[in-house]
């Protein structure tokens, strides 16, 4: 049965929406690259795999950038494959730097540039200090927000920018997508910066941006409820409150909620299930009976494969996430 969406949109509309043609070309451009190895098993083959791979999430593995950002549905693959692939990091209690998360952003994505990563970190560190340590889901979720939301961010920090100014709130010039991309962004050394901007005023000029970024903005509604809490806010501030609303998390789709963010219950029944499979793991199928009569021993803890060499503060697993660290006494 096909959605109400469907059946409300022409043809041409629901396919430009699904983004159909990116998928289709990028599809014809593997087959034409891999024609040899695939004329072995099939051409139809190929496009029933590679389109499964696509309602999966997983046709965005180790792709480059341009490619990972062409649609929403590859952006919202990509975070959930970073979370999924990734989360034991949160799990353990690692506090990593901005450059140790982009480093994990490039084995999914070798050319994942520096600048959308930096852009995170500040969301969470509120300035320019992104060396200092984050805690896993502090970063995700600042990351999906800056990632997924790019454009429609660019063009806020360019209204917020024309505020300060003083600039008449009706005639602001909302840039694109491409003429906004390298627009620097406020910076907390100003003045003005702390001092923000009328909540209101920036919430008018806000409702006109989503207007035209109707694919690539949180919902108004919800923007709305963001701004309608404060009188006066700055530009991270309004950045912060994006990234830490429920809402906005549970309509992007993406990431799971903060409270389930380390649980991922297919995932670790598919990992048990490998283990299983591995020699020596799982010794209560080939220890004897007398294994029963001896104490109990406790296994070593494993660190964790991403830990950093030159740090091992943590955080402790009933925290908030914050990024605060903890001094550990050796003994």
């Amino acid at each position: 049965m096909l959605s109400p969406e469907r059946l409300a949109l022409p043809d041409y509309e629901y396919l430009a929406q699904r983004h159909v043609l990116t998928y289709m070309e990028d599809a014809v451009c593997q087959l034409l690259e891999n024609k040899e190895d695939i004329s072995q098993y099939g051409i139809a083959r190929f496009f029933t795999e590679y389109f499964n791979s696509v309602c999966q999430g997983t046709h965005i593995l180790f792709r480059e950038f341009s490619f990972i950002q062409a649609t929403p549905h590859n952006r919202a693959s990509f975070l959930r494959a970073f979370w999924r692939c990734f989360r034991t990091v949160g799990k353990n209690g690692d506090l990593l730097t901005m450059r140790e998360y982009h480093c994990l952003l490039q084995l999914l994505c070798p050319d994942f540039p520096l600048e959308l990563t930096q852009k995170a970190a500040r969301i969470v560190l509120m300035d320019d200090a992104v060396d200092c340590l984050m805690s896993f889901s502090d970063f995700l979720f600042a990351f999906q927000i800056q990632f997924y939301y790019s454009e429609f961010l660019e063009s806020v920090a360019a209204i917020y920018q024309d505020l300060l100014s003083g600039k008449n709130p009706n005639t602001v010039i909302v840039p694109t997508s491409s003429s906004g991309q390298h627009r620097p962004r406020p910076t907390l050394g100003e003045a003005s910066m702390l001092e923000g901007v009328e909540a209101s005023l920036f919430c008018q000029c806000l409702e006109n941006l989503c207007d035209r970024h109707k694919y690539s903005c949180p919902p108004p509604a919800l923007v709305k409820e963001v701004l309608s809490n404060v009188q006066r806010l700055t530009f991270y501030g309004f950045l912060v409150a994006l990234s830490k609303h429920h809402g906005i998390n549970q309509a992007l789709g993406a990431l799971p909620d903060k409270g389930d963010l380390m649980h991922d219950p297919a995932l670790d029944e598919e990992l048990e299930r490998l283990l299983a499979q591995i020699p020596g793991l799982v010794n209560s199928v080939t220890a004897g009976p007398e294994a029963s009569c001896l104490p109990a021993r406790t296994p070593p803890r494993v660190g964790s494969p991403w830990r950093p060499l030159h740090h091992t503060r943590k955080v402790d697993a009933e925290s908030d996430g914050s990024t605060e660290e903890t001094d550990e006494s050796e003994t």
